[in-house]
């Protein structure tokens, strides 16, 4: 009997700190930023549709990205019971199978909300959702491949929560100009997606994790990324100029050029200076979208 009531003994529920740390704030910042780049872009004001902005900003930040990492923390427990024993899984602070659960509940939590706000921002956060979940979950395990796992990470940040901002404000379907401009800054964003990758590159090796470091080199991978950031702002540039954005362009063309300044270091040893390039070249980056934006939008 007693050895019967230890089996089905239900573990009990997390601390709220520590839900909050599997959700890891953290990280919510890039696609936040991507969906304020969305509203602005939309030329829609604020004041007009809050609470929907209420919504993208729940949706993109606590909810969709939080979903993702509790999803990633649930399927890498037995690794990070190696690499990172205190984090709240494989520290038993979040026991049994409530790292499952929360990821669960936070899906269907981020579907409702998405729900209540459009069609196309459900169908955005829809699609988010599979990214977040096939992106550390077998079979699909995207994370896995050096090409598709930051492919997917750029566009679920950048790209999808872009086109939420735009779409909570607006209420419809981004217009193309919007869609091609926040299509290129994705395609950007999977050069900086790599550079997260240097840090780990022995350990990824060692793990079978075919990142683009591992695969290619480490110098070789960071010319990749900076060529990957690089051209599809070019075109940014080219295109704001076409739309009649003269403001906007030489804003992005100028960012551009003092993040060409400055990859020459972060090929020079990418292992040593990703965390550098990613306080000042990807700022620069994420600011460029920001000037693209209100050009976009009208502003500029």
């Amino acid at each position: 009997m007693a050895q019967s009531a230890v089996s089905t003994k239900v573990s009990p529920p997390p601390a709220f700190r520590d839900i909050l740390e599997l959700l890891k704030p953290i990280t919510w910042f890039p696609p936040m930023w991507a969906l304020l780049c969305g509203v602005v872009s939309s030329g829609v004001p604020i004041t007009s549709r809050w609470a929907f902005l209420l919504a993208g900003i729940a949706l993109t930040g606590p909810l969709v990205c939080g979903t993702s990492q509790a999803v990633n923390d649930w399927f890498d427990r037995h690794v990070d019971a190696i690499n990172e024993p205190n984090r709240p899984i494989p520290s038993g602070r979040i026991a049994g199978r409530w790292g499952l659960a929360i990821a669960v509940i936070w899906t269907v939590v981020s579907l409702a909300v998405a729900a209540m706000t459009g069609r196309w921002v459900l169908a955005a956060t829809f699609v988010g959702l599979i990214c977040a979940w096939a992106y550390s979950a077998p079979p699909f395990r995207f994370k896995t491949s050096g090409w598709i796992g930051p492919a997917v990470v750029a566009l679920t940040y950048e790209g999808l929560s872009w086109f939420t901002g735009t779409a909570v404000m607006a209420g419809a379907l981004p217009a193309s100009h919007i869609l091609i401009t926040l299509v290129l800054y994705s395609v950007g964003a999977h050069g900086i997606m790599t550079l997260n990758d240097f840090k780990a590159v022995e350990g990824d090796r060692a793990t079978g994790l075919r990142s683009l470091p591992v695969v290619m080199g480490e110098r070789p991978a960071a010319v990749l990324a900076c060529v990957v950031m690089a051209l599809p702002q070019a075109v940014v540039v080219a295109l704001m100029l076409a739309w009649g954005h003269m403001i906007s362009a030489v804003a992005v063309a100028v960012l551009l050029i003092v993040q060409l300044a400055l990859m020459p270091r972060l090929v020079s040893a990418p292992a040593r200076y990703a965390p550098w390039y990613n306080a000042t070249g990807v700022s620069l980056y994420v600011s460029g979208m920001m000037a693209a934006s209100l050009g976009l939008g009208g502003y500029l």
